[in-house]
C-alpha cells in the first residue's frame, strides 16, 4: 500500500536542484531505524545499504532523485522586484501568475508578467520567455527587497497537495513518489541485499546519478522515476506518451537511455503474470537517471519504471494511486528476480 501521508511530507517538502537538504533530512528520519550504512556523499547523494536475508548474484541498485524543478534569484531591479532564471525543465506558461516561495525563509511571492492590456497584439499570440517575467514580493525598492532575499536563493512553487478518489495533484511527484517507493521498501524486510541511492541535481543534467552509480559501482540498477503523461483532449493519441490509471510505465528507450531489453522483457513478463497493470511510452520522449547510471564504470544494465503523471514539472502534476501501487509492486517483484541465483 502507498503511505500517502508520507507522500504528501515528501511532495510539500522544498528542495530544487542544489538545495536538497530538507528532503534529505525527511528521508534520512524514515530510513535511519532500517537501513545497515547511510552515507551523504560530498555532492548531497544519499547511498544507503541494506542487509536482506539472503547474498544476491549481483549488486542491485534503486535509484530516485530527490530534487524538483524550480527557479533561482538572479537580479534584483531597483524597484524591488526579481530576476529569476529556471532550475531544470521549466515552460514560461507553468511559471506565469504562480504563488512562489524563497529562499530558506519561504518568503512569499508571485510571478509577474506584463499586464495584457499593455501588450502589443504581436505579444499577445506569444507565451512570454522566462527572462520577460519577474518576482514581486511586495517590495519598493531594491534595499528593502535586498534585506529578505539575496542573489542565488532558490525559488520553489507555492501549491497545495490535494488528494481525491485515488488522484494525487501535487508539485514534485517528480520525483518524490520514487523516494517513497524507495523508503517504503526500506521500510520492509528484504529477501536479498539491496543499495539504494537517493540522489540530488537529476534535474539540471543527472548530476548526482553520475558520481552516485560510479561510487556504489552496481552491476544492475533499477530508476523508479515519474513521467509525462499526455492523454488530454490537446494530444494526438500516439503522442500522449503515456495515460493515468493504466499501469506502471516500463520504458523500452528514451532521449538518455536504451534500457537493458532482457530487463524490460522481464519486467513485462513479471506485470503480465501478476497481472500488475503495465504500459509502455508511446513517444521517445524524455529522460531520466538512468542516462546517468547505465554508462557509469564499465555499464550498467538498466531498467526504468516510472509513474504516469500529467502536467509533470509545474505546480500540480496530477498521477494515480492505482498507477503507484503498480509500480511499487512492479520494482519490487523486479528487483527480486534481477538479483535472484
Amino acid at each position: 500500500m502507498i503511505d500517502l501521508p508520507l507522500l504528501e511530507k515528501l511532495c510539500t517538502a522544498d528542495g530544487i536542484s542544489g538545495c536538497e537538504d530538507e528532503v534529505r533530512s525527511l528521508i534520512l528520519d524514515c530510513i535511519r531505524p532500517y537501513a545497515d550504512k547511510i552515507t551523504v556523499d560530498p555532492l548531497g547523494n544519499l547511498l544507503v545499504f541494506k542487509q536482506g536475508k539472503r547474498r544476491p548474484s549481483q549488486k542491485l541498485l534503486l535509484s530516485a532523485h530527490m530534487d524538483e524543478v524550480g527557479f533561482i534569484v538572479t537580479h534584483i531591479q531597483q524597484d524591488g522586484f526579481l530576476r529569476f532564471a529556471a532550475v531544470g525543465g521549466i515552460h514560461p506558461s507553468a511559471a506565469f501568475a504562480r504563488a512562489v516561495r524563497i529562499g530558506s525563509s519561504k518568503l512569499p511571492g508571485v510571478v509577474c508578467a506584463k499586464p495584457v492590456h499593455l501588450l502589443s497584439s504581436e505579444e499577445r499570440k506569444k507565451c512570454p520567455a522566462i527572462d520577460t517575467l519577474a518576482i514581486d514580493i511586495g517590495a519598493s525598492s531594491a534595499e528593502e527587497a535586498a534585506r529578505v532575499v539575496s542573489l542565488g536563493d532558490p525559488v520553489m512553487f507555492d501549491a497545495r497537495y490535494e488528494y481525491h478518489d485515488g488522484r494525487v495533484i501535487s508539485k514534485a511527484i517528480d520525483d518524490r513518489f520514487g523516494c517513497l517507493v524507495l523508503i517504503q521498501l526500506l521500510q520492509s524486510e528484504l529477501p536479498y541485499d539491496l543499495y539504494f541511492s537517493f540522489v540530488v541535481q537529476e534535474e539540471i543534467g543527472l548530476r548526482g546519478a553520475r558520481t552516485a552509480a560510479y561510487t556504489l559501482a552496481p552491476d544492475s540498477a533499477i530508476v523508479v522515476e515519474a513521467t509525462t503523461a499526455a492523454d488530454i483532449p490537446f494530444a494526438e493519441e500516439e503522442k500522449q506518451v503515456c495515460q493515468v490509471g493504466k499501469g506502471a510505465v516500463v520504458s523500452f528507450m528514451d532521449r538518455s537511455t536504451l534500457y537493458d531489453r532482457e530487463y524490460y522483457q522481464l519486467a513485462m513478463k513479471l506485470a503480465k503474470e501478476q497481472k500488475i497493470p503495465v504500459q509502455t511510452k508511446t513517444m521517445i520522449a524524455g529522460g531520466n537517471d538512468a542516462g546517468a547510471i547505465h554508462c557509469s564504470r564499465g555499464g550498467v544494465r538498466t531498467l526504468a519504471v516510472s509513474v504516469p503523471c500529467r502536467y509533470i514539472h509545474s505546480s500540480a502534476g496530477l498521477a494515480s494511486v492505482s498507477d503507484m501501487e503498480a509500480v511499487l509492486t512492479l520494482v519490487k517483484a523486479a528487483a527480486e528476480a534481477m538479483v535472484r541465483p
